[in-house]
């Protein structure tokens, strides 16, 4: 990554700097959007921009979408950075303010802009793929700060999950996603992702109440679903009902969808599913399907 954006400017990486007392670096005080592009375009970037703007609101940081104007500084950082296709991180700081907590809101917000490239995918529709793991973590989800999660800059929780997933020898032979609970128990997402799973042709997903990212990705699958007339619960399940699951993916806007065949668990137990994209008809191969045309890759 030789450049990134800076408050709107070009900057060469090794320049790239915020002051010490920028509040996203004091207290955490921030958000941010991670999407990727399709053609050189970056997907459902609207939607990305309504939750950052919803989420500044909340914050007191001033934010004014402009998703024709971010559309060109990203598509000029990815050329700078000799990109096609890339990995989009978009961050709102919430700017230089004096020591302390502040009163009331902030006036002068940093905005942050990385593009890198993009990981690369094992999941075509219609082909079986290396086994895709989830690991069972110990480390719970924490509770949101307010009545809804946001994408802040306060990472801590997902930083210990990601610790304890590599602690699991299984989980890092095979690159597996660590998936926490609650505090009662109850799934709850990724480290960097949200659950589905299916049972008897209908779709499950942890119900927001459980504190959980309500992930763009997420939302976009819901409706896809609906488009399909599959049928979709949102509610509260356990650990165990994944291993009776016909087929399990994780989103995000990077991975799109990431079909799971694997069950790890702490004690070393491994649970292997079916292969859900080995079935064409399966609801995870037609939702990665219209996911894709949507996207424009179909």
């Amino acid at each position: 990554m030789k450049y990134i954006g800076v408050n709107g400017v070009l900057t060469e990486a090794a320049k790239a700097v915020i002051h010490v007392s920028d509040h996203g670096f004091l207290y955490g005080m921030g958000l941010f959007e991670t999407f990727r592009t399709y053609k050189g375009v970056p997907f459902l970037l609207d939607r990305h921009l309504h939750r950052l703007k919803e989420g500044c609101q909340m914050l007191g940081i001033p934010f004014q979408p402009d998703g024709e104007q971010l559309t060109k500084h990203i598509q000029h950082l990815m050329a700078a950075n000799g990109l096609d296709e890339a990995y989009i991180r978009y961050t709102v700081s919430a700017g230089e303010e004096a020591l302390g907590l502040p009163s009331g809101d902030y006036t002068r917000p940093n905005h942050i802009l990385f593009a890198k490239p993009l990981p690369s995918t094992n999941t075509q529709t219609g082909q079986s793929s290396a086994p895709s793991a989830l690991q069972l973590l110990r480390t719970p989800r924490n509770t949101p700060e307010g009545e809804v999660r946001l994408k802040s800059l306060h990472y801590m929780n997902n930083i210990f999950a990601k610790r304890e997933l590599q602690q699991y020898v299984e989980a890092v032979r095979y690159k597996a996603e660590g998936m926490m609970l609650t505090a009662n128990g109850f799934l709850a997402e990724g480290i960097v992702s949200n659950l589905f799973f299916v049972r008897n042709n209908t779709l499950y997903t942890p119900d927001l109440s459980t504190g959980i990212l309500p992930g763009i990705t997420r939302e976009f699958i819901l409706e896809l679903a609906h488009l399909r007339d599959i049928p979709c619960e949102q509610g509260l399940y356990h650990w165990d009902e994944l291993k009776q699951a016909d087929e399990i993916f994780m989103t995000n806007s990077i991975q799109e969808i990431r079909p799971v065949n694997l069950l790890l668990e702490p004690g070393g137990i491994a649970i292997h599913l079916s292969a859900p994209l080995a079935e064409t008809e399966s609801i995870t191969a037609l939702l990665l399907h219209d996911y894709r045309q949507k996207a424009g890759m179909k």
